[in-house]
C-alpha cells in the first residue's frame, strides 16, 4: 500500500486544494491545535515546479519558505510556537473556529492533541518534589477513561450500589473515548459528517458476549426498529453495488470492476488488469481449487492454516502469479486494519465469499463451525449465526450518551434510543457537585495508587491534573478504564509480569476519513455504493448508511442522488511486511508525521481517478472533509500465526495484564483482548465484580 507523500503541486489546484472548504484534523479523538478547518486559496504562482528537490527532504513548491512578516512562500503565518498550521509542507492557512472548544488547549504549556502523553512527560507532573493537592473529595468508585468501558464499568457500579457516588476522569474535552466525534457544517448549513473512532454501527448484537447483550437490553436497545428503508436496500430503487478499483499503484493500468447481483466470478477476474497466469490462477482459486492438503485431517489442515497467512498460503501453498497477491493485499484492511499478509489464513478461510478470500473449497473442511484456530471474535460471531449488523440509529457513543443520561439529571433531553441521536447535550451538568456520578473532562490522570499495600488495601488515590496543579481524590476503588500501555506510566508499583503484558497489547493504528459531497451522481451512475483499492493509501471508500451517524438525514439518509452525502474512507497506515504488532508499531509513527493536506490531496485524488468518468470533479464537489487518525486504534487480538505460541492453548499475556491490584482494577478492550464494542462493556463488568466481590 502506498504512502501519501507524492504530491504534485499542479494537479493539487485541479483537485481542489486551493478551494474554501471545511476541513477538519482529529487525532486521538482531538482536533488539533495545528489543525485545519478552513482554507485559504492556494497560489499557483508561487510554485517552482513538482519533484524539485530543495534540500533534504524537501521538494521545491512545498517546503517552507520565509517571506516579508514571517510569512512563508504562500503567504502563512507560523501556528503558536512557530509550526506550521498545515504541516511542514502545509498548503494551507488556518484559524481558530468559533465556537470550536476542543482546539482549545487544556491547559497551560501541554498542548493538543497529545495532552495527556506530554503530561506523562513534563516534570511539573512527575517530579518527586511536586506536592499533589488532596480536593477532599472522596467517592466509592473512580474511573480513569469516559469511554464505552469506563462509563459501563460506572452504570453497572450505580446498578449494583444505587447510593454510590462516582466519579470519571478523562483528558478529553468529550465522552466516548474511541467513540469521539466532531461535527463539521459544510457550507454553513446543517448536518454533522463527524468523524468517528468507534464502531459506525451496532454491530451484530446476537454476537456479542452476554454482559454487553445484558446492558442493551437494559438501555431497551432493543425495542428500536429500522425505518422505511430496512427492507428496500440502503437506497431504494438504485441498484448499488460492490467493486474493486485495480489502481495505478498496484497494476499498469487502472479498472474499476463490479461485482455484479448473479456475476460469475469469470466475468469479473476477466476484466482484472492482471497478467494471464493470475487470471488462470484466479479461475482456479475462485472456482474449483484443489485439496492442498492431501491426505490430512481436517484438524491437520487446520492447523497447517493456522501457522500462514492468507498471502502465505496463496504464495507457498498455492503458487500463484505475484498479480494475485497484489489483487488480495488490502481485503481484510477495513475490519482488521491490516493487509493480507498479517491475516491469518485460517481467519480468511472462515470470512471466505464468494469475492473475498478464494482458495479453500477443495479442503473439504466443515464450514458450518469455527476452527478453534480461529480469532475469538470470529469464533463468537460464527456461533451466533449470519445476523446482519442492526440499522440502530447511531454507535458506539450513543450507548455512551444514553448510559450518561440516565446516570446524570439534566445531560440530554432524552434518554431513549428513539431520542438520542437528535437529543441536545448539556455539558455543564457532568461534573456538577450534587450528582451521585460526576464525569470530569479535560483531566488527565498521571497517578493510581493503593493507599498502603495493595494485599490489605481499603482505598486507593488518583491524581490527575487540573490546570497547572495536579489534584487527587480518594475512592474506596478504581477502573482503570484506559489503554493498557498507559496503566504502567500511572500505577508504580505494578509487579513486573503485570506491566510486561500490559506493554503487550499494541494497538493497530487506523485512520478514517469522512469526505461530505454535494451530490452522488457519480456513484449512481457506476452503479456502485463502496469500491475497494487494490493498494492506494486509502484502501476503501463507501456511502455512508441512510442510518447511523453517516446517515444525513437521522435514519433517513438523501432522498435522491442530487442530494449531499457523507463518504466513509479508510486507509492503511500499518507497514507491510511485518507482524501485525510491529507493522503497527511502525505505521503509527508514519501516520503521525504525515501532514494533513498530504491526505488530503490523496482522498481527492483516489475519488477523482474513482469516480471522473463519471463527471465527478473533487475541485467542486467535495465541500467538506474530516481526517480521524487513531495512533492506538484497534485492540489487538489475539490470532495465529502470530500468536501460537499460546493461542488457543496457553495462558495469553492479557489475563496476566487484567489483574486486580488491591483496589485498582483495569477495564478496556485490551484486557481481553478484542477491538470490539461488546468486548469493552464485558471488560466493565468484570472489573466491577471483582472490586465489588
Amino acid at each position: 500500500m502506498t504512502d501519501p507523500h507524492e504530491i504534485n503541486p499542479r494537479k493539487a489546484l485541479e483537485l481542489g486544494m486551493d478551494r474554501l472548504i471545511s476541513r477538519r484534523d482529529i487525532v486521538d479523538g482531538v482536533i488539533v491545535t495545528d489543525g485545519i478547518a478552513a482554507s485559504a486559496p492556494f497560489r499557483p504562482g508561487e510554485l517552482d515546479g513538482p519533484g524539485e528537490r530543495n534540500g533534504p527532504g524537501e521538494r521545491k513548491g512545498l517546503g517552507k519558505r520565509d517571506g516579508p512578516g514571517g510569512r512563508d512562500g504562500l503567504g502563512r503565518r507560523d501556528g503558536p510556537g512557530g509550526r506550521d498550521l498545515g504541516g511542514r509542507d502545509g498548503l494551507t492557512r488556518a484559524h481558530w473556529p468559533v465556537g470550536v472548544d476542543s482546539l482549545r488547549p487544556p491547559f497551560p504549556g501541554v498542548a493538543r492533541p497529545a495532552g495527556l502523553a506530554r503530561v506523562l512527560r513534563d516534570p511539573r507532573f512527575r517530579s518527586p518534589s511536586s506536592t499533589p493537592e488532596p480536593t477532599g473529595e472522596r467517592y466509592d468508585l473512580v474511573v480513569v477513561g469516559a469511554g464505552v468501558s469506563g462509563v459501563s464499568a460506572a452504570y453497572r457500579w450505580l446498578e449494583r450500589a444505587p447510593k454510590a457516588r462516582i466519579l470519571i476522569l478523562d483528558d478529553h474535552d468529550d465522552v466516548g473515548g474511541h467513540a469521539l466525534r466532531h461535527g463539521l457544517h459544510p457550507g454553513g448549513g446543517e448536518g454533522s459528517p463527524a468523524a468517528y473512532g468507534g464502531a459506525r454501527c451496532v454491530e451484530r448484537p446476537p454476537a456479542w458476549t452476554p454482559e454487553a447483550r445484558d446492558l442493551l437490553g437494559r438501555l431497551d436497545i432493543r425495542s428500536w426498529r429500522p425505518g422505511r428503508h430496512a427492507d428496500h436496500g440502503p437506497y431504494p430503487g438504485t441498484p448499488m453495488h460492490d467493486s474493486v478499483f485495480c489502481d495505478r499503484e498496484t497494476f499498469s493500468s487502472e479498472k474499476l470492476v463490479v461485482f455484479r447481483a448473479g456475476g460469475r466470478a469469470g466475468r469479473w477476474i476477466a476484466e482484472l488488469p492482471v497478467a494471464d497466469r493470475a487470471r488462470r490462477d484466479l479461475l482456479t482459486l475462485y472456482g474449483d481449487p484443489p485439496d492442498w492438503f492431501p491426505g490430512l485431517s481436517a484438524e491437520e489442515k487446520q492447523e497447517r492454516l493456522a501457522r500462514l497467512t492468507y498471502s502465505g498460503f496463496l504464495r507457498t501453498v498455492c503458487g500463484v502469479h505475484p498479480d494475485v497477491l497484489k489483487f488480495v493485499r488490502t481485503m481484510p484492511v477495513e475490519r482488521w486494519g491490516y493487509g493480507s499478509d498479517a491475516l491469518g489464513a485460517i481467519d480468511a478461510w472462515g470470512e471466505a465469499d464468494e469475492y473475498r478470500y478464494a482458495g479453500f473449497a477443495g479442503l473439504g473442511l466443515d464450514g458450518s463451525k469455527p476452527s478453534r484456530y480461529n480469532s475469538p471474535t470470529m469464533i463468537k460471531e460464527w456461533r451466533a449465526g449470519g445476523s446482519a449488523a442492526r440499522p440502530f440509529p447511531g454507535d458506539d457513543r450513543v450507548i455512551v450518551q444514553m448510559m450518561l443520561a440516565r446516570m446524570i439529571p439534566g445531560f440530554a433531553t432524552a434518554t431513549g434510543a428513539e431520542g438520542i441521536t437528535t437529543a441536545a447535550f448539556d455539558h455543564a451538568v457532568l461534573d456538577r457537585p450534587g450528582n451521585r456520578v460526576r464525569v470530569r473532562l479535560r483531566s488527565p490522570v498521571v497517578s493510581a495508587a493503593n493507599d498502603g499495600p495493595a494485599g490489605t488495601a481499603a482505598s486507593a488515590t488518583v491524581g490527575y491534573v487540573d490546570g497547572e496543579r495536579v489534584r487527587t481524590v480518594r475512592a474506596g476503588g478504581v477502573i482503570m478504564a484506559c489503554w493498557n500501555a498507559l496503566i504502567p506510566h500511572l500505577v508504580g508499583d505494578l509487579p513486573p509480569a503485570q506491566r510486561v503484558a500490559l506493554h503487550r497489547a499494541v494497538k493497530v493504528p487506523l485512520v478514517r476519513a469522512r469526505v461530505r459531497l454535494r451530490h452522488w451522481r457519480a456513484w449512481r451512475e457506476l452503479g456502485i455504493g463502496h469500491t475497494r483499492f487494490t493498494g492506494a493509501y486509502w484502501c476503501a471508500a463507501g456511502l455512508a448508511a441512510p442510518s447511523g451517524p453517516g446517515g444525513d438525514r437521522r435514519g433517513e439518509g438523501p432522498a435522491g442522488p442530487d442530494e449531499p452525502i457523507t463518504v466513509h474512507m479508510t486507509g492503511a497506515p500499518v507497514t507491510p511486511g511485518m507482524s501485525p504488532a510491529l507493522g503497527s508499531i511502525s505505521g503509527r509513527y508514519a501516520l503521525m508525521a504525515t501532514p494533513y493536506h498530504r491526505l488530503e490531496y490523496g482522498i481527492r485524488d483516489q475519488l477523482a481517478r474513482l469516480l471522473g468518468p463519471a463527471g465527478f470533479d473533487p475541485a467542486l464537489d467535495i465541500e467538506a472533509i474530516t481526517v480521524d487518525r487513531w495512533g492506538h486504534g484497534y485492540a489487538p487480538e489475539y490470532a495465529t500465526p502470530w500468536d501460537l505460541a499460546f493461542y488457543p492453548d496457553g495462558d495469553p499475556p492479557a489475563a496476566v495484564a487484567r489483574r486486580t491490584h488491591g483496589r485498582i482494577a483495569i477495564a478496556n478492550s485490551d484486557s481481553v483482548p478484542a477491538a470490539r464494542t461488546d468486548a469493552a462493556v464485558t471488560a466493565a463488568y468484570r472489573a466491577v465484580a471483582e472490586l465489588q466481590g
